[in-house]
């Protein structure tokens, strides 16, 4: 008889928890909770799940010599993980980082929790601090670029972009300008509404300006009714925006520009920069070089490049793509399958690590 399972989803807000919203599939029918962090996008699964918020924080804080905030908002973080692990007690945690879920997984994991690490989409290149910290005690771990594998051997790599052949859906000359579900990005709106102020944007435009922006309504009320800001909106209204508008400029994150792409709008994207303080690192730059090598948008590192940018979306077919994530649900369906059967098989990360004991051995008996 199949035994219950509890799931903890885990995962910091924007595109890490929006990729696990794209594996309902796996957890939907069974008993989960959400850990993550107090955003937007988080805000928008409270309505339907389970969540708990935990304090936000990043590791690259300490590269950005914001050591004694990182170690106060870490603390703040590991006590909140303490209470909610002792009263979720969850089975299996499915997580896609980052740092601001690493104490409640690890705490999960030491109380018994089977651990499922899915390295972010964003990192296509290298693994991820929090990536190379979780792999110690995970023990199952997953990579979506196959240039991951180098680094971890005993990873599964299921790789889920996916060019798609659809017809373009009807658009309207509307442009979105979108930052995420994170933070401000205010040198990316102010070089958009600069160049909407010269005449460079004629289409309407509708700005998602974030948290603590210093755009609002109010600051662009002279240059006319089509123009709106907005420091967030839910998931459902960003995605019939996408449906209907034409030109999509955003911030590096792969949730954006995954989203905008499989609605076939043309994509302008400008990663943050780490040097500038705009992020924890420069995995943004990493992810829209990536995407724009496979001619999947223009990218943009500077506001002056930004008219340039547009212009060369305008003069490009767009191509729709999406990320399916079918190999990898049916992986994780497979994982659960083996712990609801009695006795529980072993995990992947354990199979390679004896294979390679024995393989030693092996090698020191010949």
């Amino acid at each position: 008889m199949a035994r219950p399972l509890k799931i903890m989803l885990a995962a910091s807000g924007g595109g890490h928890l929006r990729q696990l919203l794209d594996l309902e599939p796996v957890w939907g029918a069974h008993d989960h909770v959400f850990i993550t962090t107090d955003f937007a996008l988080g805000r928008s699964v409270a309505q339907a799940h389970r969540v708990h918020f935990v304090t936000e924080y990043g590791f690259g804080m300490w590269h950005q010599r914001k050591r004694i905030a990182m170690l106060w908002l870490s603390a703040r973080n590991f006590f909140e993980a303490v209470a909610l692990i002792a009263r979720e007690r969850p089975h299996l945690v499915i997580t896609t980082g980052a740092a601001a879920i690493f104490w409640p997984i690890l705490l999960a994991r030491l109380t018994g929790a089977r651990l499922v690490s899915i390295e972010s989409f964003a990192r296509m290149e290298a693994p991820s601090v929090y990536g190379k910290l979780v792999r110690r005690f995970a023990d199952h771990l997953v990579v979506q670029s196959s240039k991951l594998k180098a680094y971890w051997p005993e990873a599964e790599v299921f790789d889920p972009l996916r060019i798609l052949d659809t017809p373009r859906p009807p658009k309207e000359p509307l442009a979105l300008v979108t930052v995420g579900a994170l933070t401000s990005f205010d040198r990316m709106v102010s070089a958009v509404i600069a160049l909407k102020r010269a005449g460079g944007l004629p289409e309407r435009v509708i700005i998602q300006t974030g948290e603590k922006s210093a755009f609002t309504a109010e600051t662009v009320r002279d240059l006319g009714p089509d123009i709106e800001c907005v420091e967030a909106f839910d998931f459902a209204t960003i995605q019939d925006i996408l449906k209907r508008a034409e030109l999509v400029i955003c911030h590096g994150g792969t949730g954006s520009i995954i989203t905008a792409l499989r609605e076939g709008c043309r994509v302008v994207a400008m990663p943050r920069s780490f040097a500038r303080g705009e992020a924890f690192d420069d995995h943004q730059e990493e992810i829209v070089n990536s995407f724009a090598a496979r001619g999947l948008l223009e990218s943009v590192y500077d506001e002056a490049d930004l008219a340039a940018g547009i212009a060369r979306a305008r003069a490009t077919a767009p191509v729709l793509a999406t990320t399916d994530p079918a190999a990898l649900r049916a992986y994780l369906h497979a994982i659960i399958a083996d712990m609801t059967a009695a006795p529980p098989r072993a995990s992947s990360v354990d199979k390679h690590r004896q294979a390679r004991m024995d393989d030693q051995r092996q090698q020191r008996e010949a």
